[in-house]
């Protein structure tokens, strides 16, 4: 029994949750998300709420319950709130500033870095050492803000780079006399 997919997924006022053939359309204030389902799961929408049950009792069916009911939850609290990845840069130099379409990074490096924001994301830097990345879908906004991150993560010795605003960095004793 899956300990995740056995919940139903409640949906809030404002969102609208569809079932069009074998893919599943949740649309709210910040845009409309669309999920393919698997042959391993059958979804059923109620009105408030939406459940995921198992098709058949093998291996694959039972691990596609839990992933494909906290995919839509993923999806429903995307278009009703979003999510959000705050960073911070570190670094004598190093800033960020949102320039157009752009988001213009200074790391250290001879050339500025620049990184096209995608559609459907949304890039705010605060003060220039605070970047904040939102969207409605939550894998985008993690893989944004970690090739944001790759452009200089944090090394071990000083902190310098760019980092979660909740992550810790294991800091290194430097070399000694």
């Amino acid at each position: 029994m899956s300990r995740v997919g056995k919940y139903p997924v409640p949906v809030p006022a404002g969102v609208q949750v569809a079932l069009q053939g074998r893919t599943i359309v949740a649309k709210g204030k910040n845009g409309e998300l669309k999920l393919d389902l698997t042959d391993e799961v059958e979804v059923e929408v109620e009105a408030s709420q939406v459940a995921v049950k198992p098709r058949r009792d093998d291996r694959r069916s039972r691990t596609m319950w839990g992933t494909t009911r906290s995919l839509i939850n993923g999806m429903v609290t995307g278009v009703s709130t979003g999510f959000t990845k705050s960073m911070e840069i570190t670094g004598t130099g190093y800033r960020a500033a949102v320039q157009g379409k752009d988001l213009v990074l200074n790391l250290g490096y001879s050339h500025e870095v620049r990184y096209p924001i995608p559609a459907g994301i949304t890039i705010v830097c605060e003060r220039p050492t605070a970047i904040k990345v939102s969207g409605a879908d939550k894998q985008r906004v993690g893989q944004v803000a970690a090739e944001i991150r790759a452009y200089r993560g944090p090394e071990p010795y000083k902190g310098k780079g760019v980092r979660y605003t909740d992550e810790q960095i294991l800091r290194k004793e430097g070399k000694k006399k």
